[in-house]
Parts: C-alpha cells; sequence; structure tokens
C-alpha cells in the first residue's frame, strides 16, 4: 500500500464534501500508454488495462470498477473499498453503480485550463457519454477541476518532505558544479556534470533530461526552456542554470545564476550587480506577500511592477508555479491575465501549497538574471524550502 495514495483518497473525499459536489469519477483505459494524470495519487503507480472506474462519492464510498483480472491489484492498493470487475463491459457495473449512488453531479477529468484536470481523453469521453446516454446521469457531468487543484494543491506532510528532500539534492548538485566551473567549459560540459552528479543519487531530472539543466550563457544564448549549446563560458558573462530533480515521485525546480569575472575584476560590474539585486529583492517581496485567499495574478502584478519601477521590462512568462509530482503541477498559478494561461491567474493561493517564484530580466551585455526559489505557502505567508540566492556566485 502506498501511504501517498491512502492520504489522497481521504483528502479527496473531504474536498468533495467541502465543494459539495456528489462524485468523482476517473475513467481510463491502458493506462501504460496514456495515463490520467491523476492516477498517482489516488491508484498509484499499478496500471490499468481494460476501461476502468475509479469513483469517490461526497458520502465516503471508494469504488474501483476494473477488469476481472486487476481485481488483486486494485485491492492491494487498500484505497477502495469496494473492487467490483467485469469480463465483457463495464457499461453495466457502471450504470449499476451510478444508479445506487444516483449522484446529482458528476466530476470527470476535462478542463480547458489545467491540464492535470484534463485526463479524460476524447475517445474515452466520447465512450463514456454514449453509455450513459438515455440516463438521467448524462447531463450531470461537470468538470473535476476545482478537486483536482485542491488535491494537487494542499500537500500532505509526506508530500511536503519529499519536495524539501528534492530541493535539498538540487541544492547540493548546483554546489557541487559551481566549484568545478571555469573559462571555456561550454554549455553542454555544464549539463552534463549535473547529469552525472543526478546519475550518482540515482535521481531523474525533474522534466525531460535534454532539457534539464536549462543552461544560459551571454546574451545570445537562448533562454528558457532551450538546450545547452556549445557556447563556452566567457568572462564578463552571466551563466544562467534552471534545474531541479525528482525525489520519490517529487520535484524541485530551483535557478541560480554565476558571473564570471574578467581579468581584475573582484565583483561584478554595478549594472550586472542592479539587476540581481532587483531580482532578490523581487522574490523576497513576493514570498511576504504570499498570504492565502491572495489571487495569483496579484502577486505575478506585483513583481511585473517591481521590475518596471527599476527600469527594466516585464518578463515574458508567468512568475510562479506549483511544484508536486509534476514541476509544473497545475491548479492556481502566479500569472498575468493571458489568454495562454486561462482561469488558474484568478486562482487563490491556499496554505499547503507549494509554489515556485521565478522573476527575470536580462542584461544585454552580460547576459540573463533569473532566480528561482521554491516555497510553501503557510497563514503567515511563503516559508522558503530552498536557501534563497542573495548574492553574486562568481568564478
Amino acid at each position: 500500500m502506498n501511504p501517498i495514495v491512502l492520504e489522497k483518497v481521504d483528502q479527496a473525499v473531504a474536498i468533495l464534501q467541502e465543494k459539495k459536489i456528489d462524485l468523482w469519477l476517473t475513467f481510463v483505459r491502458e493506462t501504460s500508454v496514456l495515463a490520467d494524470p491523476m492516477l498517482p495519487l489516488i491508484y498509484g503507480e499499478t496500471g490499468l488495462t481494460w476501461h476502468s472506474a475509479l469513483i469517490l462519492t461526497r458520502q465516503g464510498q471508494r469504488i474501483a470498477i476494473v477488469g476481472r483480472l486487476e481485481r488483486e491489484a486494485a485491492q492491494a492498493t487498500g484505497a477502495y473499498t469496494q473492487v467490483l470487475t467485469y469480463d465483457q463491459s463495464i457499461q453495466p457495473v457502471l450504470l449499476d453503480t451510478l444508479e445506487h449512488l444516483n449522484p446529482q453531479q458528476i466530476a470527470i477529468n476535462t478542463c480547458p485550463d489545467d491540464e492535470l484536470a484534463d485526463g479524460l481523453t476524447h475517445g474515452m469521453y466520447s465512450l463514456l457519454t454514449h453509455m450513459l446516454a438515455n440516463t438521467p446521469y448524462h447531463d450531470r457531468l461537470i468538470s473535476s477541476a476545482e478537486v483536482i487543484a485542491a488535491l494537487n494543491g494542499r500537500k500532505t506532510a509526506q508530500e511536503v518532505q519529499r519536495i524539501q528532500t528534492a530541493v535539498d539534492i538540487a541544492e547540493e548538485i548546483f554546489a557541487s558544479l559551481f566549484a568545478e566551473l571555469r573559462p571555456g567549459l561550454p554549455e553542454r560540459g555544464v549539463a552534463a556534470r549535473m547529469h552525472a552528479a543526478a546519475a550518482r543519487g540515482g535521481l531523474e531530472t525533474a522534466w525531460a533530461r535534454a532539457g534539464c539543466p536549462a543552461v544560459n550563457h551571454r546574451p545570445l544564448s537562448a533562454v528558457g526552456h532551450g538546450l545547452p549549446g556549445d557556447i563556452p563560458l566567457e568572462p564578463g558573462h552571466i551563466l544562467h542554470l534552471d534545474f531541479g530533480v525528482r525525489y520519490q515521485g517529487y520535484c524541485s525546480d530551483l535557478q541560480r545564476v554565476v558571473y564570471m569575472l574578467r581579468p581584475g575584476e573582484t565583483q561584478p560590474p554595478e549594472a550586472v550587480q542592479h539587476g540581481f539585486r532587483t531580482v532578490a529583492d523581487t522574490v523576497q517581496a513576493v514570498a511576504q506577500a504570499m498570504l492565502p485567499g491572495t489571487p495569483g495574478h496579484e502577486l505575478d502584478q506585483l513583481a511585473r511592477q517591481r521590475l518596471t519601477e527599476a527600469g527594466y521590462p516585464e518578463f515574458p512568462y508567468g512568475l510562479g508555479h506549483q511544484v508536486g509530482r509534476r514541476v509544473h503541477d497545475g491548479g492556481a498559478l502566479m500569472g498575468p491575465l493571458w489568454e495562454r494561461y486561462g482561469r488558474r491567474p484568478l486562482g487563490t493561493l491556499e496554505a499547503g501549497q507549494v509554489f515556485t517564484i521565478e522573476p527575470g530580466l536580462m542584461l544585454p551585455e552580460h547576459g540573463y538574471v533569473g532566480l528561482e526559489e521554491d516555497v510553501i505557502v503557510t497563514p503567515q505567508g511563503a516559508r522558503f524550502l530552498s536557501r534563497p540566492q542573495t548574492e553574486w556566485i562568481v568564478r
């Protein structure tokens, strides 16, 4: 039994009660090919092959409908008090279950704004609505987005501990890398050293290995979700790194910057220091303002305003996202009210959510100054899980 799955299933029932939603249905098949993002939280890593329905209700029922050959695996999760099986078609068992429960709302995993709440494929949605045709349940389908946002966002103590360990390990890898940096080392060489350090610990990177870490050096180096290239480290330029690891299923996500000293320099030029102070101070200001109930877009605007008042342009992305089993963990977002983010920036912060804070700015002659810290929301504001970078690392 996975203790986190047991915790999260109990938490999901409490959320259904809070949101006054009668039933949450996760409907899947062949999850080794295309898995619903919520399965690791409410079922575990065991796959489901045949059409399967995981049902949680406001009254506390925990029902799994699976193919007959997967009965024992479903029972072994310990999360479902009733495991029903079928041989030829899930439809009769599913309809009998719904008739017994008679839910007035059936939350399903479809959402235009949040990819973690959009795990029901178009084909499975079509199949489900076909199965429910000519029943009252066809017109009772709603989105599970608010259930999933709460379940993902409200981290349990076990989840926070795993994220904290992932943060600690990433910081250790950064520290070991900094001791090895030298002019002439290419971006690919920087990434290779970080990959080797993660591999020695038996760890995966937090996102696709080819782009984790993101390594950006000099103004012409691609910033963002690009791949490390052959650009060598040069004096007078900034090395920007974006990196995280996955520990026992949970991620960290940090950014750090290093200034490569020119001959005769003992510290970065004032323009570089001013840019760093602006970004570092913005991180601290946002953390202090991250109180439960605050809409994400207001915090994003706070950061943008601080940068523009200091004479820098706005950053072209959202200020911070949630972190958990995935480096982008869905739900409320500290971002601008742009179409591409949908309604997520309207979401409000809750205690227990883990966020990144990641403002940044470009210094045209030196490179990108971007910092990223991981924090947990508390009733008093954000508590740092990472040790914030508060001064330049120089080499």
